[in-house]
C-alpha cells in the first residue's frame, strides 16, 4: 500500500488521531487527482480555479484583501495568480472609486465561459471519486461531518476542553 499520511499512526494511537490522519489522507489523495486532471485537461493549477471559483461566486468582484481572505493565502499569491489569469483575459481588475490604491477583482465573460466549462468537469471527477459510497453512505457522513464542523466551530477562539480518561479509548 502506498505510504500516505495514515501511515504516521500506529494501532496503539488514540482513536481520533487515526481518524484525523484518515480525513487527511483522503483529502489529499483526492486533492491530488484533482490537481493532475485540472493540469492535464485544463493546463490550470487548483488554487487559479479556487480564485475563480470566488469569483463566479461574487459576480460584483472581489477585493484582493477579501480574495486572500478566502483563499486563505498571502496576498502576494493572491498578486500572483491575478496577474497570470489577467494577461490570460480570464480576469479584469477595476479601481476602487472610494481607494485607488485597492482593486476590485471581476470575471470576464471568457473567464466565466472558461470557469464553467471547469466547473461542470471538477464537479464530475468530485462525483466519481465518491462512487463508491451509496447515497445513504454520503448522507451519513456529510451528516457526522456537519457535526463535528458545527463541534469545532464553537470551539474558534476558546481553549479545547479536558479530555476525561474515559474518552481516551483506542
Amino acid at each position: 500500500m502506498e505510504l500516505d499520511l495514515e501511515s504516521r499512526a500506529r494501532a496503539d494511537d488514540h482513536q481520533a488521531l487515526r481518524l484525523w490522519l484518515r480525513l487527511l489522507s483522503c483529502t489529499h489523495r483526492i486533492e491530488g487527482v484533482i490537481r493532475s486532471r485540472l493540469r492535464q485537461d485544463f493546463a490550470t493549477t487548483l488554487p487559479r480555479f479556487d480564485l475563480l471559483a470566488q469569483l463566479e461566486r461574487k459576480p460584483e468582484g472581489l477585493s484582493m484583501r477579501e480574495l486572500s481572505k478566502r483563499l486563505m493565502v498571502t496576498g502576494g499569491n493572491i498578486t500572483g495568480i491575478t496577474d497570470q489569469l489577467e494577461l490570460e483575459g480570464l480576469v479584469v481588475r477595476e479601481a476602487r472609486p472610494s481607494d485607488r490604491r485597492s482593486f476590485t477583482v471581476k470575471l470576464t465573460p471568457a473567464g466565466l465561459r472558461q470557469f464553467k466549462r471547469m466547473a461542470s468537469t471538477h464537479e464530475q471527477w468530485v462525483v466519481e471519486l465518491l462512487a463508491a459510497w451509496s447515497v445513504e453512505e454520503k448522507s451519513q457522513v456529510f451528516g457526522l461531518l456537519a457535526g463535528l464542523k458545527t463541534q469545532l466551530s464553537n470551539l474558534d477562539g476558546l481553549e479545547l476542553p479536558a479530555v476525561k480518561a474515559k474518552d481516551n479509548a483506542k
